[in-house]
């Protein structure tokens, strides 16, 4: 008997790891679509004859999708399962990244880009959900850093394309053939994920309605600081682009890879900072990196050569970094257990809103004002997102000292 329970055991260990390893590589994949539209626009825009301000109805498109599926994922995964779950959706992110691929018409792009919404944030809410019920918050930070290692070589994968093929189309052909891979893996352990592992969460929590969540105050400055960050991260991401070929005169190939840094400076610093917060405390090393990315905007924004520029996005990614799974996992300590399952899905939901709305508003401010007014907004949404850190400082230690 006690050997059957350890073979059992065994069994269950060994395929934890191996869901651990996949749930990797399904983040890494989840954010190689996520930047490969800001390199690929201009010649995206120059095909279709579209104004700049079309770049916002991309962003729209993505975040209506993505806050649809990711508002509704619950009750999905309780219908599906989430191992079904995750391998439906990330086959309609491969479909979507194919449609992309032959459209002839920039409507039916923005449908393709829809439906990558959808698959994409059902993806995220489901394997956020698995790792929070079975994997340490060290684990929880080097995913999100995987994401940040996706959105770093999507820029790279799209920009060999234009490069050696002259071609945005071969890139997101490319780019829908790895999540097809991704796709597969899902559906070859599609019980597994259903199974639970060897950690399945038995805890009983209080019934709270989502009313009794939204009547606390702080809960709304989670809300809007998860909003501005996203905003913040994605707008940076679409536009730097665009603002440093067609405003700084900085050559194509070299604006794609500094992109690519931007987004591989968010992964180094969830990794590297992510387990620095052992030592030093979550919300000190959140409060520093507000701070760095504040100064990280005002250089962007200023950047009267090219190294500061560099510098700037470096810094600024430096200082994202941990901010939103840092934010996310004092949401359980900050609000109670009770609360926090209502918290994390208002805080997705308004990161989504904000990652969509953000970008296209700064298409506005592109189409009517100039492109540099990206990089002085930034600065604006960097000390909104450091005020709002403040104000959940105070909030939680007046609740701590009460």
């Amino acid at each position: 008997m006690l050997a059957h329970e350890t073979d059992v055991r065994t069994k269950w260990l060994g395929r934890s790891v191996l869901l651990l390893v996949i749930a990797y590589i399904g983040f890494i994949s989840l954010g190689l679509p996520d930047a490969v539209t800001g390199v690929a626009w201009l010649r995206m825009r120059d095909s279709f004859q579209l104004p700049q301000l079309a770049l916002g109805s991309i962003s729209l498109a993505l975040g209506c999708g993505y806050f649809l599926s990711s508002f509704f994922a619950g009750q999905l995964t309780q219908r599906l399962g989430i191992g079904l779950l995750l391998a439906l959706s990330s086959c309609l992110v491969a479909l979507s990244m194919f449609g992309n691929a032959v459209s002839p018409w920039f409507v039916l792009i923005l449908v393709c880009i829809f439906c990558w919404g959808l698959g994409s944030g059902a993806i995220d809410a489901g394997l956020n959900h698995y790792a929070a019920s079975h994997f340490s918050s060290v684990h929880m930070n080097w995913l999100h850093a995987c994401y940040s290692l996706g959105a770093t070589l999507g820029p790279f994968i799209m920009t060999g394309a234009l490069t050696y093929a002259a071609s945005w189309r071969l890139g997101y052909a490319i780019v829908g053939g790895i999540v097809l891979t991704l796709t597969l893996i899902f559906a070859l352990t599609l019980r597994w994920w259903d199974d639970g592992g060897a950690t399945k969460t038995t805890s009983q929590i209080a019934s709270v309605t989502m009313r009794e969540t939204l009547g606390r105050p702080i809960v709304w400055v989670q809300i809007a600081t998860f909003a501005l960050y996203t905003g913040l991260e994605f707008m940076v991401g679409a536009w730097t682009y665009t603002l440093l070929v067609e405003s700084r005169a900085v050559e194509q190939p070299l604006a794609g890879v500094l992109v690519g840094a931007y987004f591989g400076s968010i992964g180094v610093g969830r990794v590297v900072l992510g387990g620095m917060t052992h030592w030093i405390g979550v919300d000190r090393m959140l409060r520093v990196c507000t701070v760095a990315a504040v100064i990280g905007t005002i250089l962007f924004a200023t950047a009267p050569v090219l190294p500061v520029t560099i510098a700037g996005l470096v810094l600024l990614g430096l200082g994202l970094a941990p901010i939103f799974p840092g934010l996310m996992s004092r949401t359980p300590a900050r609000l109670g257990v009770d609360h926090a399952a209502h918290a994390i899905g208002f805080q997705v939901s308004a990161a989504t809103i904000g990652g969509a709305a953000l970008p296209a508003f700064a298409g506005l401010l592109v189409q009517y004002v100039g492109l540099e007014t990206v990089a002085q907004f930034s600065v604006v949404l960097a000390v909104a997102i450091w005020l709002m850190h403040e104000i959940l400082l105070r909030a939680t230690a007046t609740h701590a000292t009460a």
